[in-house]
């Protein structure tokens, strides 16, 4: 006899183990929901209702942890640890319905995080992104960004660099004209779109490929996209521009919302947080409020934690290894390590030679949750990402 510890995600893993051993069809619906756990954190809860939660999962056989003074009610509110099965939470999320202190309220917003965690997000322009994950290529048009700094500033040779990025299996071509590095300066609205424009026509009528603007200004996005982009991409959120927003409703297109701490001049100095996952999942929630206020439907956004964008080497590993946690905001997951300093500080590599590491970074984002990478080297990437898929969509392939 030989005791194996099997390691179960999702319902579809619980019922094809259970059936592997001859199983009833009926016994698999009424156990597979006990055999997936999950951890849920609630923040800033009232005392009595943290304790109500609390002897709720007692009863069902689960657990909650309180902060200590939330059991005499010495503190003004706890942050709050559900743990539990699936078949636990939902039996805790019916008598939540029924209870006063706002846990109705909790219960449904448990509901939204379980559902978004569970499921895929839906397609996005061409993107399913239950088949496999996409690729985003990155085409910088600038003189100074990190990596590729000056080396398609003419349009035949950034065109010519774009189409083969296609041909290796890019899904999007992100073309930028402002380099978005540490301690870069910003330019101009008219400098931007000098860079970008006449690529993004040429591209647009020389390819069938999806084009994205990446971009933190909405003059230059209006344009690009007048020009033949179908995508923003905007690293700061739609923080940095308040018109952004409006020009992504109006036009009817996909958005990137990216997390970063300051702005590209000031975000390495010193970035600390007190909870990195908190405040990253506030920030990204808060521009989704952004974009819903504008008029931006929800099934066409796609979040980016911001690897690299205020964040030390530690951050950025932390983000690498809990990215699967974003999934509870219910959009596609876009990852771009490509080449970055955390990168470079593990291995102690210059930009030149960081493909390995790069390779890395994909393969777990892949396995954690990443609906589209975004690359410089397009050919590698594209195929350590079908790899990566071979592992983990087959896996999967049932959710």
């Amino acid at each position: 006899m030989i005791a194996r510890v099997i390691e179960l995600d999702n319902l579809s893993e619980a019922g094809k183990e259970m059936l592997a051993i001859g199983c009833d069809k009926v016994g698999v619906e009424i156990m597979s929901h006990k055999a997936i756990s999950r951890v849920i954190k609630i923040k800033n809860v009232r005392p009595p209702a943290a304790n109500i939660i609390k002897q709720e999962m007692l009863s069902f056989g689960g657990e909650a942890a309180t902060a200590h003074g939330a059991i005499d009610q010495s503190v003004d509110t706890t942050d709050l640890l559900i743990f539990g099965t699936l078949r636990q939470i939902s039996l805790l999320l019916n008598k939540l319905k029924i209870h006063q202190f706002g846990l109705s309220q909790i219960g449904a917003e448990i509901n939204i995080a379980l559902g978004n965690y569970q499921v895929r997000p839906g397609p996005i322009a061409r993107m399913d992104f239950g088949e496999r994950t996409y690729i985003m290529g990155i085409l910088n048009v600038t003189p100074d960004s990190f990596s590729d700094g000056d080396k398609f500033m003419d349009v035949a040779t950034a065109l010519a660099h774009a189409k083969k990025m296609v041909m290796d299996g890019a899904d999007i071509i992100d073309v930028g004209g402002e380099s978005t590095r540490p301690g870069s300066k910003t330019v101009s609205a008219a400098e931007e779109k000098k860079r970008v424009l006449p690529v993004i026509e040429k591209l647009a009528k020389e390819t069938k490929t999806l084009i994205s603007i990446d971009t933190t200004k909405a003059e230059v996005a209006q344009a690009a996209l007048a020009a033949g982009a179908r995508m923003v991409n905007d690293i700061s959120g739609l923080r940095f521009d308040k018109n952004m927003a409006k020009v992504v409703a109006e036009a009817r297109v996909p958005v990137c919302l990216m997390h970063m701490q300051g702005n590209p001049r000031n975000m390495q100095n010193n970035p600390v947080y007190s909870d990195l996952m908190d405040e990253m999942l506030n920030y990204l929630q808060e521009g989704l409020e952004i974009a819903k206020e504008a008029g931006i439907l929800h099934g066409q956004i796609i979040v980016d934690p911001g690897i690299g964008f205020g964040k030390t080497v530690v951050h950025n590993l932390e983000i690498l290894r809990r990215l699967r946690e974003l999934k509870i905001l219910g959009c596609p997951i876009l990852v771009g390590a490509s080449r970055k300093s955390v990168i470079g500080q593990v291995l102690n590599l210059p930009v030149s030679d960081r493909g390995e590491g790069t390779s890395a970074t994909i393969a777990i984002s892949i396995a954690n949750g990443a609906n589209i990478i975004r690359v410089h080297d397009v050919a590698e990437m594209a195929r350590v990402a079908k790899m990566a898929d071979s592992i983990v969509r087959r896996r999967n392939e049932n959710d």
